[in-house]
């Protein structure tokens, strides 16, 4: 077998990689299947059965959620915080990030190590002061304790600055303050181009990130019609103990959108990617 797969040009090293690969995918790939095959089960088997096989009761599970908690008012919840906190940390994470690229102003570096320096505060540590300054503000119970924090991200703006020193020339920001372009149109036309891969990778991390939020709005929002998804599918319950078939039928919902995202975003991280190496 062996002498015959090397005739048609695989060698034995490549079939250990294939082999190592399909193993690994097998590995990330079921707990996605444990869950899917868990919410078309009963509570008494999901507690006391190895489930490989699907079952017939995810529209019970289902309808026990729905009757539970507004599960579709909070996935919308979830949409509007997660969109509106990814694309404020996305646009000012570049430009953020472009200014301390490109730009040379006093103090610079000690105001770069300052923010490099939060991201070593763990965000819990911070939850109550943020609970007070919101209090002072009347803004608990709203969504602006949860969305405006996106616009200071210390891992985004380190990513985009290293972005912008490998990806945007200086030749190119020269050129266009030639042509008569400002600051504000040179970043907008000529600068998020070039960061579109860049984007597309912060833009992945940043919606995961805020769509499995728990913490954060289960303190600030007391009004469970505008709590996000995981804070819902954490409050399930059947009497008094945990439904765990709705509950997994809740994760599936919750996970099928950062799938989607994905798939979408990762080909413009591809592509990005693949038109560099075509113009290198």
């Amino acid at each position: 077998m062996f002498i015959i797969l090397r005739g048609k040009g695989i060698s034995f090293g490549r079939i250990v990689v294939y082999l190592l690969l399909l193993a690994v995918a097998f590995l990330c790939l079921m707990p996605f299947y444990s869950m899917i095959i868990s919410s078309t089960h009963t509570n008494a088997d999901i507690a006391r059965k190895l489930l490989l096989l699907p079952g017939k009761h995810f529209m019970d599970n289902y309808t026990r959620l729905v009757d539970t908690v507004p599960i579709w008012r909070g996935f919308l919840n979830s949409v509007f915080i997660t969109f509106t906190s990814t694309a404020l940390t996305l646009y000012f994470s570049a430009l953020v990030g472009y200014g301390f690229s490109k730009f040379n102003f006093k103090g610079k570096d000690i105001l770069f190590v300052c923010v490099l320096s939060t991201m070593m505060i763990p965000g819990q540590l911070g939850i109550i002061g943020l609970y007070k300054m919101m209090d002072i503000f009347h803004m608990l119970n709203t969504y602006f304790p949860i969305i405006l924090p996106s616009i200071s991200n210390a891992f985004g703006v380190f990513f985009m600055k290293q972005m912008v020193d490998s990806s945007v020339p200086a030749e190119i920001l020269e050129s266009g303050r030639i042509d008569g372009c400002g600051e504000v149109k040179i970043f907008h036309r000529l600068v998020l181009p070039l960061l579109t891969p860049a984007i597309a990778t912060l833009g992945i991390f940043s919606f995961i990130g805020k769509w499995n939020e728990f913490l954060t709005p289960m303190i600030l929002l007391f009004d469970n019609n505008l709590q996000p998804l995981p804070v819902m599918i954490a409050s399930v319950k059947s009497q008094f103990a945990t439904d765990f078939g709705a509950m997994y039928v809740g994760i599936v919902i919750s996970v099928i959108p950062i799938l989607i995202f994905f798939s979408i975003v990762s080909k413009k991280i591809i592509s990005g990617i693949t038109a560099g190496a075509l113009k290198g």
